[in-house]
C-alpha cells in the first residue's frame, strides 16, 4: 500500500477510535512512537488508558482507525507474531504453575526455540533474580512475580515493551523494585515503551513523553514536565 510510505515512525496511531454498543469508549486518537522513546499514557479512571494498549496489541480490534508498526498495517501481521513484537506486561502477572524457569521457557518453546541455561540466567540477572530458576511461581511475592512476568516477556525478544499499570497490584516496595527493573531494561537495552498508568508521580521517574487521555480523547502530547506542569491530574 502506497500510505506505508507516510508511516516512519516505529509505531503510528492514526484515528483510532473504539466504542461498545454506540458509546465511545476512545475517539480519534492520533499519535506516533520513536524507537527508543519512553511513553507514558496517563489520565484518570475510565479515560481509555489500557483499552488503548489493548488496541495496539490487538486483543481489542478498533472500531475504526488504524495502527502502523514501522510502517506496516498491524492487521497484516499475524497477531502472535505482534504479540511477541509488543511485549505486553499487565496488572497481574498471571504465571503458570511451574518453576520460574518453566515460565521463561514457555514463550520461546511455543515458537519452536529453546532457551539455554545462560539465556536463562542472563534475564533472571536482568530482572534481580539470579538463581531463581527453580523456584516454584507460588513461592514468588508480588514484586517477585512481576519481575518474572518481564522477564518472561523479555525471554520473547520483543522490540518494544507495553506496560498496562504494571504495579498497581503492588505495595510500595514491590512497586519500587518493579520500576527499579523497568528502568534498568530500558537503560540497557534501549527499549521502547509505552507505560499505562493513572500515577503522575511514576510518570515522572520512568518517562520522557506523555499522552494525556480524558474521558476518551487525546488532549495532550508533549514532555512529561509540560504536560504535568500545564494540568494538574491526579
Amino acid at each position: 500500500m502506497t500510505r506505508q510510505k507516510h508511516h516512519n515512525a516505529f509505531i503510528s496511531v492514526e484515528g483510532l477510535t473504539y466504542a461498545i454498543d454506540g458509546q465511545p469508549i476512545l475517539s480519534d486518537i492520533c499519535f506516533e512512537v520513536q524507537v527508543g522513546e519512553r511513553v507514558a499514557v496517563f489520565g484518570p479512571s475510565g479515560a481509555g488508558k489500557s483499552t488503548l494498549i489493548r488496541l495496539i496489541n490487538r486483543l481489542d480490534e478498533p472500531t475504526a482507525g488504524m495502527i502502523w508498526l514501522n510502517g506496516e498495517d498491524y492487521r497484516q501481521i499475524p497477531p502472535g507474531s505482534l504479540r511477541r513484537r509488543l511485549g505486553m506486561v499487565m496488572q497481574a502477572p498471571n504465571l503458570f504453575p511451574g518453576t520460574v524457569a518453566d515460565n521463561l521457557c514457555f514463550g520461546p518453546s511455543a515458537h519452536g526455540e529453546t532457551l539455554t541455561e545462560a539465556e536463562i540466567r542472563a534475564l533472571l540477572s536482568g530482572v534481580d533474580l539470579v538463581g531463581y530458576e527453580n523456584r516454584n511461581v507460588s513461592s514468588l511475592s508480588g514484586g517477585e512475580a512481576q519481575r518474572v512476568n518481564l522477564a518472561r516477556t523479555l525471554a520473547n525478544k520483543p522490540e518494544a515493551l507495553l506496560l498496562d499499570e504494571p504495579t498497581s497490584a503492588l505495595d510500595q516496595a514491590a512497586k519500587n523494585e518493579v520500576e527499579e527493573t523497568i528502568k534498568a531494561i530500558i537503560k540497557s537495552q534501549n527499549m521502547t515503551f509505552i507505560l499505562v498508568t493513572h500515577d503522575r508521580a511514576q510518570v515522572e521517574r520512568l518517562a520522557e513523553r506523555v499522552l494525556l487521555l480524558e474521558a476518551g480523547q487525546l488532549v495532550a502530547d508533549g514532555s512529561v514536565k509540560e504536560v504535568l506542569d500545564a494540568r494538574s491530574v491526579d
